[in-house]
């Protein structure tokens, strides 16, 4: 078993993500707190590692070779790629091309439609505009929703793509955690609120809520 590392922040998305699909894979690692509202992303020792001072950073280091991922996109397919369980595959199979295509899409409206727009470095430049940050966050997770019902609405069973948890439910927890802040109504997208209510009840899902990190501030726990 390669020695798993991954630099995470409570409430980062992204990171989030990761550890969800970790979890579903039941692969220990080891988190590493970085705390954004402290700038730490900003550090030496993150810029290192990750160049574009966000997180997550994924490293798996085995006995010959360590590999370093920092977009959790691309992670959450080298995990799917190098431990192709498939009791917890977060792709269709390949036999399955439109299938994995539809994952991907739906994966996409949420990592490049919307989380991008709505990150903490994004908020922070818009706020001296005198935007309010948190109507900003709601009106661009509301487009992206949208969107992602119209599709999901046609391809959800008991999860986003069928009964099974995808890469674009990994995606699509940790940005309905975030629409719930900005007081996002769930009950406008019907699929979305359904699949999301099912989402919880996964353990991993549970592993990786925000609540429950290591760096999650007392007051937040569950």
């Amino acid at each position: 078993m390669p020695q798993i590392t991954l630099y995470t922040y409570f409430r980062s998305s992204c990171s989030a993500r990761l550890r969800i699909a970790l979890a579903l894979k039941n692969l220990p690692y080891t988190a590493i707190p970085i705390n954004l509202l402290k700038d730490e992303q900003h550090s030496t020792t993150n810029t290192t590692l990750n160049p574009s001072a966000t997180v997550p950073t994924l490293l798996i280091k085995s006995e010959n070779n360590t590999v370093k991922i920092t977009q959790s996109l691309a992670a959450l397919e080298y995990l799917d790629e190098t431990f192709p369980d498939t009791a917890s595959s977060l792709l269709p199979p390949t036999s399955d091309p439109s299938a994995r295509a539809l994952v991907r899409t739906l994966s996409h409206i949420i990592a490049c439609d919307v989380q991008p727009v709505t990150n903490l470095r994004i908020l922070k430049r818009v706020a001296p505009l005198g935007v309010d940050r948190g109507a900003w966050s709601k009106e661009l997770i509301e487009d992206g929703f949208r969107a992602y019902e119209a599709i999901a609405e046609k391809s959800a069973g008991r999860f986003s793509v069928g009964d099974e948890v995808t890469m674009a439910d990994v995606c699509l927890i940790p940005a309905v955690w975030g629409a719930q802040r900005v007081g996002v109504e769930l009950e406008r997208y019907p699929t979305i609120d359904r699949v999301a209510r099912g989402l919880e009840e996964v353990e991993a899902v549970k592993l990786g809520h925000w609540r429950n990190q290591e760096d999650t501030p007392e007051e937040f726990r569950v």
